[in-house]
């Protein structure tokens, strides 16, 4: 099954380019490590999902473009021709000349509505283009005017358009510290107009990979594009085809389907974080050895202490005892209770691995049997330059921090009335923002009680 992908704003055309360059190098990659009936038919599934062909034989990517300021999606697309691997098509792009400038409601109230018909034109296009449509996965931020804005009211349409299909969101968290002085308001807007219509949202946090680009990949002077990629691995470690569970020998056939029935059990949480392992720079590969069970006790704790990557992990965070009824309030210190996780292993010797370690019902909420919580997909084709490599899809209490101290930041604006008359001016209320702080403070409180 197909996957459209719709680029939002300059983060989400950013990330977006990152993501099919990543899909397109692995697939193109040659790993010696499965067989190569194995590796043809990962090739197809890849390109079936992702790519349309061209009578050129260029793969050009199943997405559209959307921005409100055309410079980003014309390095997008002129970056992507001049590979020569891959391409976008030349007909599903759409830009403006203006910009959100950073504002929410300009995006949502003003763009949004004036762009609709176009803007639904092209994802309707590019569905139609399908033999069989999976559902649509949007990449956005949290932050700015564009991404956010135009995006939460673009996942609305979508919704509305395609009711049965799926839709998961990618979402970029900003950094704490904060590119935007009303980045707090911005992002309580869109996290709770997409709980509304999006099927889950797949978040990464800025601060989280900005780690890793510093301690991981020992790079000196960040950029976007770095931060991007790690990005991008970490998402085409998750898409790129895989075998799961029951589904026999061929690869998954709904790739979006496949990961809502594994992790989102109920309507009321649907918040997904992603960690990837083993993530170092290439120079260093050659020197390293990595066992199963050396990575999956890693990717355990690291689930446990909530720890988004492989160094500096707390190894005393425990969970707590089965079968003692402590209260959830009195969970031990830091402890990160699950709903779900999915676990993915890619290379060599996958299926003799063992991953009882995250089927232990103490990782899990009590209303859920661990084998109904746990999933796990595999495959024995290495991704990109990683001869095993596990990823680990979870929905759990991850978030819990940023989102509260984001909403907290964001009300004391609000009570403050501060910068309001910027969002009352393109038709966003008060008793808007209420209902949105309303529907958030009853994700933390769900999420807070597991």
């Amino acid at each position: 099954m197909s996957i459209v992908t719709v680029q939002l704003g300059q983060c989400g055309n950013q990330i977006g380019h990152e993501v099919f360059s990543a899909l397109c190098s692995d697939i193109r990659g040659t790993h010696g490590l499965c067989s190569k009936k194995e590796n043809e038919s990962y090739h197809d599934s890849c390109r079936e999902r992702f790519f349309t062909e061209e009578e050129s034989g260029v793969p050009v990517a199943r997405a559209v473009l959307v921005d409100m300021e055309p410079k980003v999606i014309s390095q997008a697309l002129s970056m992507a021709a001049s590979s020569g691997h891959w391409k976008y098509s030349s007909h599903s792009h759409f830009c403006q000349k203006q910009g959100s400038g950073n504002n929410w409601a300009n995006g949502f109230s003003v763009h949004g509505p004036r762009h609709k018909e176009a803007i639904m034109d092209l994802v309707q296009k590019e569905a139609e283009k399908c033999e069989r449509l999976g559902g649509f996965f949007t990449i956005m931020s949290m932050a700015g005017g564009t991404g956010s804005g135009l995006g939460a009211f673009v996942t609305q349409c979508l919704r509305d358009a395609f009711p049965t299909s799926f839709i998961l969101n990618h979402v970029v968290w900003p950094y704490g510290t904060g590119e935007v002085i009303v980045q707090n308001y911005n992002s309580v807007l869109t996290l709770s107009h997409l709980y509304q219509s999006s099927d889950a949202l797949l978040v990464h946090e800025n601060d989280a990979i900005h780690k890793i680009c510093a301690q991981l990949m020992n790079i000196k002077q960040i950029s976007f594009r770095d931060v991007n990629q790690v990005i991008a691995h970490q998402l085409g470690s998750v898409f790129q085809p895989t075998h799961t569970a029951g589904g026999g020998s061929g690869y998954s056939r709904n790739p979006l389907g496949d990961l809502m029935e594994a992790l989102v059990p109920h309507p009321e949480f649907r918040l997904l974080g992603l960690r990837n392992i083993p993530q170092m720079p290439e120079n260093s590969l050659a020197y390293s050895t990595f066992s199963w069970p050396g990575l999956l006790k890693h990717l355990r704790q690291m689930l446990i202490a909530n720890a988004q990557m492989e160094e500096g992990i707390d190894w005393q965070v425990r969970p707590p005892h089965p079968g003692s009824s402590i209260p959830s309030t009195n969970k031990p210190l830091h402890f990160n209770t699950s709903i779900a996780n999915l676990v993915i292993l890619r290379g060599k010797d996958v299926h003799s691995v063992d991953l009882g370690g995250f089927q232990d019902p103490s990782l899990y909420t009590s209303w859920l049997k661990p084998q109904d919580a746990f999933s796990a997909w595999k495959t024995p084709r290495a991704f990109n330059k990683y001869e095993k490599s596990a990823s680990l899809v979870s929905n759990s209490q991850f978030l819990l921090k940023p989102l509260d101290s984001i909403v907290g930041k964001a009300w004391n604006m609000f009570a403050s009335k501060a910068y309001l008359h910027q969002y009352t001016k393109f038709g966003i209320q008060e008793e808007e923002f209420l209902d949105c702080f309303t529907t958030l403070e009853q994700v933390i409180s769900s999420y807070t009680n597991l």
